[in-house]
């Protein structure tokens, strides 16, 4: 019995250490935009999962950022960690500027052109959905 335990824990260990793969990492790499055209982010690999940093957004949005106490919004990972999840999303987390709140995450790419990230604080009690479009 204590054969099958440790195996078990080995090979979940290995799974969860193991780099994501490049066809993952290709698959959602990109700059997108969010719904309001306000921010872009470029998702790409970070260590051994994929993430995501704001590169470029509008003054309202940069301002909003402050006011929930973000001081720099462009450069900020608003995606860390994501990993395939084995159903065609990945897992991660996401930290929203606006109430500087961290938050588990899913991102779910809906087509070649189109992300659906998800993302619920308070234990899944609040969540908020975006759906994001690739401009490259």
């Amino acid at each position: 019995m204590m054969r099958i335990i440790r195996k078990s824990t080995l090979l979940l260990l290995l799974a969860v250490t193991l780099p994501v793969t490049a066809s993952a990492q290709a698959v959602l790499a990109g700059r997108w935009k969010n719904p309001k055209g306000s921010v872009v982010v470029r998702l790409g690999p970070c260590g051994n999962a994929i993430c995501g940093v704001v590169i470029d957004a509008s003054e309202h949005a940069k301002d909003t950022a402050r006011k929930g106490g973000t001081a720099n919004l462009v450069g900020t990972r608003i995606l860390t960690g994501l990993r395939p999840n084995g159903d065609g999303t990945f897992k991660g987390q996401a930290f929203d500027p606006k109430r500087n709140i961290r938050a588990p995450a899913r991102v779910r790419l809906i087509s070649q052109d189109a992300l659906e990230i998800q993302g619920c604080a308070f234990l899944g009690l609040v969540c908020k959905e975006q759906r994001w479009t690739r401009i490259s």
